[in-house]
């Protein structure tokens, strides 16, 4: 499936087939010595960065993927495991070419490009991690997360039988532009749609704690963390310990800078994307 790149404001379509023959859905737009890759949040398609790709693509070639389950891309029979999902990202940067490359993680997208990352340092100019999920946050191990967990596990695919899954969606992803927006009303709410984040969110506490005692090891490579700052409804305490995580993060890298998003909660994409791009930018010419 492949369309002229004007016609989507994610470009072209394509899919690249993984070692074991599953399809990976990807859309690139753009030229330019760097490739910047985004990596969404759990269990959500590519269909997240409406409002950063096209500034980033006037300067450097971007490609926007489907994890495995979402979007367009094929099922995994596998567990969907950290580790799992990271091979997969460090599949498709095979596919792509020899890079540079600066990876683009939002929430769950962190670990995930942390993780591919540390595999091969080499073809990396940089990374920016977007409000992630971070492994120093004692609020995802407490009883309660363990709790939401399953029950979101069970509930979110018994919701999408019932074709209620939908109005769970936040209301900031129609602030994109119009194809991006009717792409995500279309695919992301399907029953796979929702297994697939059930999937993602069996292993997220067990991953998180494998971090905490193997962290990937990412040399000198450039880091950006964007925090988003401004608590939302119900993050009064949450916003503040993951504030506090991510300083914790930046403090044991050696070549890391923490940015606030101060007009954000999680979702910075839509309330401060001005904020990643100018980190994507910056990385992208520092490498010029």
């Amino acid at each position: 499936m492949n369309h002229h790149p004007d016609l989507h404001t994610f470009g072209s379509s394509a899919y690249i087939q993984t070692r074991d023959g599953r399809r990976l859905h990807y859309m690139s737009r753009g030229t330019g010595e760097a490739t910047v890759v985004f990596e969404s949040g759990m269990g959500v398609s590519r269909s997240t960065w409406g409002l950063i790709v096209p500034a980033v693509a006037e300067h450097a070639r971007t490609v926007v993927y489907d994890r495995a389950g979402a979007g367009r891309s094929d099922v995994d029979a596998s567990p969907r495991t950290l580790a799992r999902i990271a091979e997969d990202l460090n599949e498709l940067l095979d596919a792509l070419g020899p890079g540079p490359f600066i990876l683009v993680g939002h929430s769950w997208g962190g670990p995930i490009v942390r993780t591919a990352a540390a595999v091969n340092l080499s073809r990396l100019r940089g990374i920016v991690l977007v409000d992630p999920s971070d492994e120093h946050c004692d609020l995802y191990f407490s009883r309660m997360a363990k709790v939401g967990f399953a029950i979101n596990g069970a509930l979110i695919p018994m919701l999408a039988h019932l074709g209620l899954y939908r109005f769970l969606g936040i209301k900031a992803f129609h602030m994109q532009p119009a194809d991006v927006v009717a792409d995500h009303r279309q695919e992301d709410f399907t029953v796979q749609a929702a297994r697939t984040v059930a999937a993602e969110g069996k292993g997220f506490i067990q991953d998180l704690k494998m971090l905490q005692e193997q962290p990937p090891k990412l040399g000198n490579v450039a880091v950006s963390l964007i925090s988003g700052t401004l608590p939302g409804k119900g993050e009064r305490k949450i916003r503040p310990a993951i504030v506090k995580a991510h300083q914790q993060t930046i403090d044991k890298l050696s070549n890391a800078r923490w940015v606030e998003a101060e007009q954000s909660g999680h979702m910075v994409m839509f309330t401060d994307p001005e904020v990643i791009t100018a980190e994507i930018m910056r990385i992208v010419r520092d490498g010029e």
